[in-house]
C-alpha cells in the first residue's frame, strides 16, 4: 500500500464526517416543528419553543465534528461524548414520538394507544442520526487504524488480517508441514559473519545523502505530488525527515520556477 492509499482513506474519513454533519443538520430541520410544537403544548411561551430544537442541534453538532477532528489525530474521546451522542438523539426522539406514544388524554405509563404510522414517520430521523454516528466512529477507528499501519510501514489490513474497531484479529494458526528424514538430518550451514561480536545494522543515511537521494526520486514528481506521506513510502523515513524534505524540495522548485529579476533588469536595460 502506497501513499495514494493513505489518501483515499483520509478522504473517505473527511467524506463520512461531511455526510454525517449533513444528516443531522437535515434530520433535526425535519424534527423542528414537531419539537416546537411539543414544547407550546407543554407550557413553553411561543417566543422561545422554537430554541429548544436548535439548543440540541447545536449540542449534537458539536460533538460529532469534534469526534471527527480527534479521530483524525488518533484521540478516542471519553465516554461522557458517547454520552452527550445518545442524550441529544433520545431526546429529540421522545419529543418526536410523544404524540404517538401518548395522545392528548391519555395518561402517562406504558402506551397502549400508539400510532404506529406516527410512530415510525418521526423514529427515523433521530434513530438513523444515532446509528450513523455510531457507525461512523467506528469507522473513523478503523480508517485510522489502517492509515496508521501503512505509515508506520507494519502490517497493514490488506496482508489479510481483518480489522476490527481498530485492532487486529488474530490469524488462525497453520500446522506446520513435516519436514523429510533426510532433510532433518542435515545440519544448516551457519552464515558467515564478517566481524566477531558485530551485526550487520544498515547505516543511517545522513540530510546530505538523503536530499540527494530524494532529489532523484521526485524529479518526475509534481510539486503537488511532494507530500510527507509519499516521501515516507518511497524513502522509508520517519514523518519529521519527510517533513523536512518536503519543505527543501518545494522550496527548490518554487525557486526554479521564479523568474530571474538581474536577468530582467539587464534584458530592459541592453532595450533602452
Amino acid at each position: 500500500m502506497s501513499a495514494a492509499d493513505v489518501a483515499r482513506l483520509r478522504r473517505v474519513q473527511r467524506v463520512l464526517t461531511r455526510v454525517l454533519v449533513l444528516v443531522a443538520v437535515v434530520a433535526l430541520v425535519f424534527t423542528a416543528t414537531s419539537v416546537t410544537l411539543f414544547a407550546i403544548r407543554h407550557g413553553v411561551h411561543p417566543g422561545i419553543a422554537w430554541l429548544l430544537d436548535p439548543m440540541v442541534a447545536l449540542a449534537l453538532g458539536a460533538v460529532l465534528i469534534t469526534d471527527g477532528v480527534l479521530a483524525e489525530y488518533g484521540i478516542r474521546p471519553g465516554g461522557w461524548a458517547t454520552c452527550l451522542r445518545w442524550f441529544t438523539g433520545l431526546a429529540t426522539w421522545v419529543m418526536n414520538c410523544w404524540d404517538a406514544l401518548w395522545p392528548e388524554g391519555t395518561p402517562f405509563g406504558v402506551p397502549r394507544q400508539v400510532d404506529p404510522a406516527g410512530l415510525v414517520l418521526h423514529s427515523i430521523p433521530p434513530v438513523l442520526l444515532i446509528v450513523l454516528a455510531e457507525a461512523i466512529t467506528h469507522y473513523r477507528r478503523d480508517i485510522l487504524a489502517a492509515v496508521r499501519h501503512i505509515e508506520t510501514g507494519t502490517e497493514a489490513p490488506a496482508a489479510g488480517r481483518p480489522v476490527i474497531c481498530g485492532r487486529f484479529l488474530p490469524l488462525p494458526a497453520v500446522p506446520a508441514k513435516p519436514r523429510p528424514a533426510a532433510e532433518r538430518s542435515r545440519k544448516p550451514a551457519r552464515p558467515a559473519a564478517k566481524g566477531r561480536g558485530k551485526s550487520a545494522a544498515p547505516a543511517r543515511r545522513s540530510d546530505a545523502e538523503l536530499l540527494a537521494e530524494a532529489r532523484k526520486v521526485t524529479a518526475e514528481w509534481p510539486v503537488e505530488g511532494l507530500t510527507a506521506d509519499a516521501l515516507m513510502t518511497a524513502l522509508r523515513i520517519g514523518p519529521p525527515r519527510a517533513r523536512a524534505l518536503r519543505d527543501t524540495l518545494r522550496a527548490e522548485r518554487l525557486a526554479e520556477a521564479a523568474p530571474e529579476p538581474v536577468v530582467e533588469l539587464e534584458r530592459q536595460g541592453v532595450a533602452a
